[in-house]
């Protein structure tokens, strides 16, 4: 997949000049600069190994200062680059990176773009069939992996394997390959849920990443700044994690593989001497209510993917006096923030989203796309620098939500329609009201009911399904409700485990419900309103243990604690906590309480090896022997 060929599918902008505009643009923009600050990525890191060819780059957390320098990462780089390149990777192709965190992931990311091509993040934690379709979709020349990761992907591309090909990589040149590449190509693709069960790829530009990392406004940066690369790189919050350090000359800190605790997450800030995180809205609400004060180095703390709570907001601040805490907001199609405010106390309710960051305009415009007054409610537009270029392969989703910028000077230039709606208050400032379509947003993903429901109606016995975001005592879960054909019933355990074959498990219903028919509106509509009415949940019938109750206290006690988080009744000790519906998110809640209620040292590698009441007990007591059955 080309450059030429990206543009066509989505945007002919052309090549423009640096301009700021700090000025309210004309037609309900807010202020921001036209074009940003419009570089190319690499040649932003390259700045840096000049400046800095010492100073460490990038290292594992825990390894003692291992990493490497930036002259080290540059010479790496180059000679994956040329590796890339004999493999036949050209400029404006698409490589697949199917890598856990780690050195070799950061320098794989920017041996690519080196090649010119874009990278495609695959993340190891979804099922093998949608990563393979992601690559298929991208047209992706090649997927650099390692061979204990390669078996899942096996004749979707070619394969480069980091450790089969280690000594022919290390024999190539270690200078920077000579490939021209300009701030309007694809730096990366980043797939997101689609609303007819295909996901889409959001081709993102450099002049995206650089006007996000490069001289940032709503973020000081200072060579002595540590970034912590902890999302999962498929998650755009990464690009601001790695970018971020490395286009200024910082050091980043890689998270090994896996999930910490919220104790380990907290002292592993704070014996790395991070001084900026991103924390996703959920998890830095469980973090507000655990150990947020042990995280010491921080000097900047950023938050988003969701609606923040004013209250948890007030307790960092109290927790963490001389951070700044960054509420950050934005689309994965106009790279990762468009809009990002400092929480000042008293911390106001709502929390609004602030201002468009520089390189961004926004506007808020009704449906005739013409601009609403200050106070009244509209759909927010985001325009400049960091807008994608389109979807892969997908012109007519492209012209839906990519549309002429009429409010520029720039021809051919385009905003993105991104579906929330917003109110402007005359301080300029940005309140976020919700969606204005059926999208939701679970743990920081954005999913389309659509794909899902597609998986459920896919199934011979299944006559309709609606997927729904719906509150729960552990935070907003995706519930699917299922109306059977007639005389039909479906097997619910085979429909799991379809779903989660070819859905990452943030998009995997955490409840399903079988109805004889979807309740509607006096108008005849599925009345989505009903089904996303917060409710208590029966345990589900299709789970692979019989049902077994505690029989002492200490079984008692922890499934009360799995009841209240999960929101279901009646579970079982040998039920599996994701089968009931449970997450990640949820699964670190439930180990940081149990971890405060017997003072244990229970880890989410521990809790991922038995993820049952009964597992669970075993671990509690074996840490605390006064804590029998």
């Amino acid at each position: 997949m080309t450059a030429t060929t990206h543009q066509k599918a989505g945007d002919d902008r052309p090549a423009h000049a640096n301009a700021r505009n700090t000025q309210r643009s004309p037609g309900g923009g807010l202020p921001g600069d036209e074009d940003g600050f419009r570089g190319v990525v690499h040649h932003a890191v390259a700045a840096q190994v000049a400046r800095r060819p010492g100073a460490t780059a990038v290292r594992m957390a825990g390894s003692d200062g291992a990493g490497l320098t930036y002259a080290g990462l540059e010479e790496r780089s180059n000679r994956i680059a040329h590796h890339l390149l004999t493999t036949g990777v050209r400029p404006g192709d698409v490589v697949g990176v199917n890598l856990e965190r780690s050195l070799d992931m950061v320098t794989t990311l920017l041996a690519i773009l080196k090649c010119g091509a874009a990278y495609l993040a695959l993340d190891l934690r979804y099922p093998a069939s949608r990563r393979r379709d992601v690559l298929a979709d991208a047209g992706a020349r090649a997927v650099v992996t390692r061979t204990a990761f390669a078996g899942d992907l096996a004749g979707s591309c070619r394969t480069v394997l980091l450790d089969g090909e280690d000594e022919v990589i290390g024999r190539c040149p270690p200078t920077t390959p000579e490939v021209r590449v300009t701030t309007d190509d694809v730096a990366y693709v980043a797939y997101t849920s689609g609303s007819t069960g295909k996901p889409k790829g959001a081709a993102v530009p450099h002049a995206g990443v650089t006007r996000l990392v490069v001289e940032p406004d709503y973020l000081d940066i200072a060579d002595d700044d540590v970034f912590l690369l902890f999302a999962p790189l498929a998650f755009d919050a990464s690009t601001l994690e790695i970018w971020g350090a490395l286009c200024n000359g910082c050091t980043l800190v890689v998270q090994p593989p896996g999930e910490p605790s919220l104790r380990e997450l907290a002292a592993g800030v704070a014996a790395e001497g991070v001084t900026i995180l991103w924390l996703t809205a959920g998890l830095f609400h469980q973090m507000a209510d655990g150990p947020v004060a042990a995280m010491t180095s921080l000097r900047a703390l950023l938050a988003g993917g969701d609606v923040l709570s004013p209250a948890h907001a007030e307790r960092v601040l109290a927790a963490l006096p001389g951070v700044r805490l960054i509420n950050g907001y934005g689309p994965t199609e106009n790279t990762t923030f468009t809009c990002c405010g400092t929480v000042r106390t008293p911390v106001e309710s709502p929390l609004p989203i602030g201002r468009a960051i520089r390189g961004t305009r926004v506007y808020v415009l009704d449906d005739d796309l013409e601009p609403v007054p200050d106070g009244a409610v509209g759909e927010l537009y985001a325009a400049g620098s960091g807008v994608a270029l389109g979807y892969l392969n997908r012109p007519a989703l492209t012209a839906e939500r990519f549309l002429p910028d009429p409010r520029t000077a720039h021809p051919g230039r385009r905003m993105y329609r991104t579906g929330d709606l917003v109110r402007r208050r005359p301080d300029g400032v940005i309140e976020f009201l919700g969606r204005a379509d059926k999208q939701v947003k679970i743990r920081g993903f954005r999913i389309e009911p659509g794909e899902v429901e597609a998986v459920f109606t896919a199934d011979e016995t299944v006559a309709d399904a609606v997927v729904v975001g719906q509150s729960s005592p552990g935070g907003k879960i995706l519930a699917a409700f299922v109306v059977p054909v007639p005389g039909r019933t479906p097997d619910l355990a085979r429909l799991r485990a379809e779903l989660s074959d070819l859905l990452p498990s943030y998009a995997v219903p955490g409840s399903v419900t079988l109805l004889e028919s979807l309740p509607l509106t006096a108008n005849g509509k599925v009345d989505r309103a009903e089904l996303e009415r917060p409710r208590t949940r029966q345990r589900p019938a299709d789970l692979d243990a019989p049902l077994r109750l505690p029989d002492g206290p200490l079984g008692s006690r922890l499934t009360s604690l799995w009841q209240e988080v999960l929101g279901v009744e009646g579970i079982g000790v040998d039920d599996d906590f994701f089968q009931l519906g449970g997450n990640s998110l949820l699964a670190v809640r439930i180990v940081e309480q149990v971890n405060l209620a017997y003072d244990s040292d229970l880890t989410m590698r521990q809790f991922y090896l038995a993820p049952t009441v009964a597992g669970l007990a075993a671990t509690v007591t074996d840490d605390n022997p006064s804590e029998e059955e």
